[in-house]
This record gives C-alpha cells, structure tokens and sequence, in this order.
C-alpha cells in the first residue's frame, strides 16, 4: 500500500501516522499518535465485527426458519403417522392408506427441510474482524521495534 493510499485509506488514521513535520517529534507527540492510532484501530475493528455480525445473523436467522418449518412439517408427519396406525389396526380397510399417504407427503419434505436447516445453521464467526485485529496486532509490534 503507498503512503497515498494509506493516507486515505480511511478514518484519521492517515492524519497520526502522516505527520508533515520537518524534524524530530517529541515523546509526548509519539505516545500521542500511538494512542491515536490504536484508538482509531479499535473504533474501525467494532465497526467491521458490527456489520460482519450483521450479514452472518442473517443468515443464521434464514437457516432458523428452515429448521421451523421442517419442524412443523415433522411434527405434522408424525400425527398423521398416528393417525394411520389407528385407522391400520382398528379397520384393515383402505382408510389407513389415504394416512398412510399424508404421513409421506408432509414427512419427507419435512425430512429434507430438517437437514438442510441443519446443515447451514452456524455460529457467526467475524472472521474478518478477526483478521484484521491479527494484522493491527502485528503493525503495532512493528511499530514498537522501529
């Protein structure tokens, strides 16, 4: 990244770490501008885990709703599974067979809607974020050698 670049890269970062000044800065100034630099770092850090956790909530919320609905498709399933076991073993007639029939037609949709909920639902993590506090981390080391 040039120093351009870098300036304009966002925040007043730029305005710390690009001092115009023809000689030597005292210690107070540099502490200052450490301190400013970390400041505005941690402030740019909880802006990026905000929006990150933002996007991974929705789509932890999307996954949710898939598990609810193949929930109440199961739960569904089940009863009418119930319901043809009744009718199997009171009548030996066909009845049993339009239950029988349901308990398939809303049990396998559920089925699927279940395991695909499950298989995208996840923790959000603010990988990014987390990134990015490594590389602040390993600036400021450098920083502190120079």
């Amino acid at each position: 990244m040039t120093d351009d670049a870098a300036r304009s890269a966002g925040g007043t970062l730029g305005n710390y770490a690009y001092r115009e000044s023809g000689g030597e800065r005292s210690v107070s100034e540099v502490i200052k501008d450490i301190f400013g630099n970390v400041q505005e770092m941690v402030r740019g850090e909880f802006r990026l885990a905000r929006a990150e956790m933002r996007i991974e909530v929705g789509h932890t919320v999307n996954s949710a709703k898939l598990l609810a609905i193949g929930g109440v498709l199961a739960l569904f399933a089940t009863a009418f599974a119930l319901v043809t076991i009744m009718l199997g073993l009171a009548l030996f007639m066909p009845a049993w067979a339009a239950g029988l029939v349901m308990t398939l037609l809303l049990g396998l949709p559920g089925a699927a809607l279940l395991l695909k909920g499950k298989e995208q639902i996840k923790m959000p993590v603010p990988q990014r974020t987390i990134d990015n506090v490594r590389e602040n981390v390993e600036w400021m080391k450098s920083q502190t050698r120079s």
